[in-house]
């Protein structure tokens, strides 16, 4: 009993978790202590705790389906929460949506649902957790190398990404001293989904120096976040591709991303 009251107050809740980049934090986590998983399909959860107990018998996995895009289905998974008691000695914002096209070939919905579920999620699921925080909270938010400057073609993901940067630099401020460790992590490409491996590779070069596995982004983020780094971005060549080009024009590097990304499109939501 001791071990299960434990268990629910030191629980690390992860967004997006049936995605490939939160798949891998649950089972980065599942060996430290509790896990409260979420994501849209409630058969993809099932399946999900029902693997992680195959690895890890002596996890206790919880989890509720939730549209993080919608007020109510957020309220609802935040009553269930409050109602068995859990606290959150971990935050794993991970829930998004990698759309790129041009900003013209959106609908209005579509707009809306990237903005919400790219920021807004993030931040309002971050809000809860603070009301029902261990003493010690780690948070640890999926931003994207993509929002270190804005990219043409990929303008509404870039705005929404580096917009999770810089509110979550603020919020670390606002809560230095206080027991909560707070890392924003910028990856490039990750090998996720097929849409999203065929156009890593189809990158070439460049591509292949900026993706890593989703198991490294969720390794790496995790240690990032025990050092309390304000922004870690996995792998050498993304280090690098936030900093160099910023010796040139802001309109230089514009044109340039926007003759890469123009030919493109990935709309898997």
């Amino acid at each position: 009993m001791e071990n299960e009251r434990y268990a629910r107050e030191h629980c690390t809740l992860i967004t997006g978790a049936t995605g490939g980049i939160g798949r891998a934090f649950a089972f980065a986590c599942a060996g430290e202590g509790a896990l409260f998983l979420t994501g849209r399909s409630a058969e993809k959860l099932a399946s999900l705790r029902a693997e992680i107990l195959r690895r890890f018998p002596d996890c206790a996995v919880d989890g509720f389906p939730c549209d993080l895009t919608d007020e109510g289905s957020r309220e609802a998974m935040f009553a269930y929460i409050a109602a068995r008691g859990y606290r959150f000695a971990r935050l794993c914002n991970v829930a998004g949506a990698d759309i790129q096209k041009a900003f013209a070939r959106y609908t209005r919905e579509k707009v809306a649902f990237q903005c919400r579920i790219d920021f807004e999620a993030a931040l309002c699921v971050t809000h809860f957790v603070l009301s029902r925080r261990a003493e010690l909270l780690e948070i640890v938010t999926i931003g994207s190398i993509s929002g270190v400057y804005p990219m043409p073609y990929f303008a509404l993901y870039s705005a929404a990404k580096g917009a999770l940067t810089s509110f979550f630099s603020s919020l670390r401020e606002e809560l230095r001293g206080d027991g909560v460790r707070v890392t924003t992590v910028e990856p490039g490409g990750v090998y996720t989904r097929p849409d999203v491996c065929r156009m890593i590779e189809g990158q070439g070069l460049w591509g292949r120096l900026s993706a890593k596995t989703p198991d490294y982004i969720a390794r790496k983020s995790l240690r990032a976040v025990r050092k309390n780094k304000r922004v870690y971005r996995p792998g050498f060549w993304n280090k690098l591709i936030a900093v160099v080009p910023r010796v040139l024009p802001l309109s230089v590097r514009m044109r340039f991303i926007a003759r890469r990304w123009s030919k493109l499109e990935k709309d898997a939501f």
